[in-house]
């Protein structure tokens, strides 16, 4: 379901600070005492290759003595496939621990299979201490090096025999900040190994995690990965396969650091560990330069042409009678003064409804991530950012049914309830639909994305009492308001189009203007689906608002220009040519996501295409409806503006 939000937009003055976290009351630090239990979390299993997180326990882990419960606290961690429970590791405030024996399980055939299935697919353990994601730490030539995203791989796979081992070992890394009033955990890392621990002479396993025991282990750690199995290590590691019976065991180690609390989120966020800063500002240097392009182009076609033609067209209102009879020898936008505000041609009520929904749209995106930018959806409240979606898409419902009900009755529309009730559904019924259906195939798939009867029903009444009502709410408040004026009177007889030159063919113009604003747009697009698809966090909302401003600003620029041709061409079918001369953005993005997906090295299940396809076109939907409102909204605007200014007879 957190693919049907677009990721978008924050504010520009937070654009010098986007990358550190900011705290809101509701996220309070905890204070531990030394010897205080920290609790640790596990979340859903993950992996980029297949897209379907699975529940932790149900691979064949240590579970907790008093049995598994779950942490989730909000239906954003429901929708967003989180699956937080407890979990049996015991971790007390500055106590060391070596080699500490969890449990022992012998693998019957199913949980064999299932295991060596995981570790094939790349799945990742998310653990949390404090709120805070586990990092994955790796020790390479000596050097310790840590993610902050992705959490750490549950195995790995030997390259040249194929065979799965796990690691069964983890070294939990604790960073820990001192305050008079106790202290704070302010990073979290592990370091997994697999490892085939033996037992002393004289010792096995007896279900108890006896400390004399834990003692005697001398097997910890061992290999952390493919690259570092030898012959001679070979019979060390952990491998896979039924019968084998696998010991689980974790360190506990405490490191004191200076990070202060409210800034422990800066190292997960920080662009600097994924990506340098500097790709950022090319991105954004790049989009800069093609708006001032754009710009100058509008500025010096549009405005000393319409200037002159305005003047023309106003000084043959006073021509004599005789003059006025070569005005039929001028060519020009005016002469379709009569039919240029004619209804659209096809279908005029979704037209409407597309108009209102990109609204709806448009300005969920806007205030979800503005709200992101200040810290109030930061990734340390998880499942906020797709509450306050969903809220503020409920909201801007009253937004959507006044812009379409305003056009729908500027077109003499006779079915206002319909447009209304499509302008209420269309959208929001694609995406349930698809996320009903999703929610199926994975509950098939035991996925723990998919979400509780309970959550589904209260997302429909959300839906159904809030949304729907609120849209309603905004058409009533259009339908009152007066008509909109348009500056000309319509014709009763629509005037015939000429044959446009093919560098004025509408079908070119609506698939090629596209270009401009994806090549504005494409480099933080790659970061974003970055974030969406391969569990990266994506904090940088400062560069991604000026990047939206500037896709918003380019599409309005670059139909402007298309219409303003058309028009001179005495074409009057502006109103679908506009929406998708800005909204064929929304293609190349789709195109680009087919190109994109090759990054993924996507399993061969069909439930991964169906996901990732699935969402991308509806994101691409999502994108379409924005775009091409914001350039049919702008060229209603501009035409009026133009045709307000010269005397028609």
């Amino acid at each position: 379901m957190e693919r049907i939000t677009l990721a978008a937009i924050a504010a520009a003055a937070f654009l010098t600070g986007s990358a550190s976290a900011f705290y809101v009351p509701g996220v309070h630090p905890q204070n531990f005492q030394k010897g205080e239990d920290v609790l640790l979390k596990v979340n859903a299993l993950t992996s980029v290759h297949t897209q379907i997180p699975k529940d932790y326990y149900r691979l064949p882990f240590c579970k907790p003595e008093d049995g598994t419960k779950m942490a989730s606290e909000n239906l954003g961690e429901f929708l967003t496939g989180n699956k937080i429970q407890n979990s049996p590791y015991v971790i007390q405030m500055l106590e060391e621990k070596r080699c500490q024996k969890l449990c022992q399980i012998t693998l019957n055939s199913v949980e064999a299979v299932r295991l060596q299935k995981h570790i094939k697919f790349g799945y990742h353990n998310n653990w949390i201490i404090d709120n805070l994601p586990s990092a994955n730490v790796a020790v390479n030539n000596g050097q310790m090096q840590k993610h902050y995203a992705g959490g750490f791989p549950i195995g790995f796979i030997d390259s040249s025999e194929k065979k799965a081992y796990i690691f069964n070992h983890v070294k939990i890394i604790i960073d820990y900040h001192v305050r008079e009033e106790g202290y704070r955990v302010v990073a979290f890392g592990v370091e997994p190994t697999s490892v085939k621990h033996r037992f002393p002479a004289g010792y096995e396993w007896d279900g108890l995690t006896m400390e004399g025991h834990s003692k005697n282990l001398e097997t910890c750690p061992g290999v952390t990965s493919a690259d570092f199995i030898t012959q001679d290590t070979v019979d060390t590691v952990q491998i896979v396969k039924v019968g084998e019976s696998i010991l689980f065991t974790y360190d506990v180690t405490w490191q004191q650091s200076d990070v202060a609390w409210t800034s422990r989120w800066d190292v997960y966020l920080s662009e600097d560990h994924f990506v340098p800063p500097q790709v950022h500002w090319y991105s954004i240097t790049n989009s800069i330069l093609v708006v001032l392009f754009l710009s100058l182009v509008v500025l010096s076609v549009l405005v000393r042409n319409l200037r002159r033609d305005i003047a023309a067209y106003n000084s043959l209102a006073i021509l004599t009678d005789e003059e006025e009879g070569d005005e039929e020898d001028e060519k020009g936008w005016k002469l379709v003064h009569a039919d240029v505000f004619r209804p659209p041609q096809n279908r005029p009520m979704l037209y409407c409804v597309f108009l209102g929904t990109g609204v709806q749209l448009g300005l969920t995106t806007l205030f979800a991530i503005m709200f992101s930018a200040v810290g109030f959806l930061s990734p340390a409240r998880r499942g906020s950012f797709m509450n306050a979606a969903l809220a503020f898409y409920m909201l801007s419902g009253i937004c959507a049914g006044f812009v379409s009900s305003r056009l729908y009755k500027a077109f003499n529309g006779k079915y206002y309830q319909l447009c209304t009730i499509m302008t209420a559904t269309l959208f929001p019924g694609i995406s349930f639909a698809m996320f009903i259906v999703f929610n199926i195939v994975l509950a098939f798939y035991h996925s723990s994305a998919s979400v509780p009867f309970l959550d589904v029903l209260l997302v429909a009444l959300m839906w159904g009492c809030v949304a729907i009502p609120l849209t309603f709410l905004g058409a009533l408040l259009g339908y009152k308001k007066d008509c909109i004026e348009f500056p000309t009177i319509t014709s009763s007889i629509a005037r015939s189009i000429p044959p446009p030159p093919m560098t004025l063919n509408p079908l070119i113009g609506m698939t090629l203007t596209g270009i401009i604003p994806f090549a504005a747009a494409y480099v933080e697009l790659f970061f974003i689906m970055t974030s969406l698809w391969m569990n990266q966090f994506y904090y940088v909302f400062g560069f991604t608002f000026i990047v939206y401003l500037i896709l918003i600003v380019t599409c309005a620029e670059v139909t402007l220009l298309c219409v303003y041709y058309q028009l001179c061409a005495e074409n009057h079918r502006w109103w679908w040519y506009s929406f998708f001369c800005s909204g064929s953005v929304s293609f190349y993005m789709f195109g680009y996501s087919i190109i994109w997906f090759g990054s993924l090295e996507a399993s061969k299940m069909p439930i991964t295409y169906m996901l990732y396809f699935g969402y991308m076109f509806l994101l691409s939907f999502a994108m379409l409806l924005v775009t091409g409102s914001v350039g049919a909204l702008t060229s209603l605007w501009f035409i009026r503006t133009i045709f307000g200014t010269i005397k028609v007879d």
